[in-house]
C-alpha cells in the first residue's frame, strides 16, 4: 500500500484527557485548502514530513501541543491513511481530505479552529506492544 502511516502517531496520540463540556469553544464550519492553508488557520509553522502528490504531512507544535497535519489528494486515500492510523489508536480531527492527528485535548482546541469531525480508536496490535509493526499482517478495522 502506498499510504504510509507515520512512526510518529504512537508517540502523538496517548489516549486520555478532554474537554470539560462547560467552555467548549462552538465549532466554526469545516475548513478546506491546502497544508499551508490548514497549518496557517491552526495557527501552526509546519515542518514538512512528507511532500508527495498523493499525500502532504507535517509536524505542528502549537501552544495546544503537538500534533500530525496531513492532506491527501483523493478521499480514498484519506480513509486508507486513517484506517491504518487507528491501529495505532488516538484521536483525529477529519476534514475534506485533511486530518490532525494529536491527544485528544489538542483534537479538540483545533477543532475549536478547523471545523471538522472528531474520530478516535483504541490500538487493537495483537501480540507486539512495541514499536513498529508490519502493516501488511493487519485485519479490520473499526470506527467510533
Amino acid at each position: 500500500m502506498s499510504v504510509a502511516v507515520p512512526v510518529g502517531i504512537a508517540l502523538l496520540t496517548a489516549c486520555g484527557g478532554g474537554a470539560d463540556g462547560d467552555d467548549k469553544p462552538a465549532v466554526p464550519p469545516t475548513v478546506s485548502g491546502t497544508l499551508e492553508q490548514l497549518a496557517s488557520k491552526a495557527h501552526c509553522e509546519p515542518d514538512m514530513q512528507t511532500d508527495a502528490e498523493e499525500l502532504r504531512q507535517a509536524n505542528c507544535t502549537t501552544g495546544d501541543g503537538r500534533y500530525v497535519l496531513a492532506t491527501f489528494a483523493t478521499d480514498r486515500g484519506q480513509r486508507e491513511w486513517i484506517n491504518e492510523a487507528n491501529d495505532y489508536g488516538g484521536s483525529y480531527l477529519v476534514g475534506r481530505r485533511w486530518v490532525a492527528v494529536g491527544d485528544a485535548d489538542v483534537v479538540t482546541a483545533l477543532r475549536g479552529r478547523l471545523g471538522g469531525t472528531v474520530e478516535t480508536a483504541s490500538p487493537h496490535h495483537s501480540g507486539s506492544s512495541g514499536r513498529g509493526g508490519s502493516e501488511e499482517g493487519h485485519s479490520g478495522h473499526h470506527k467510533s
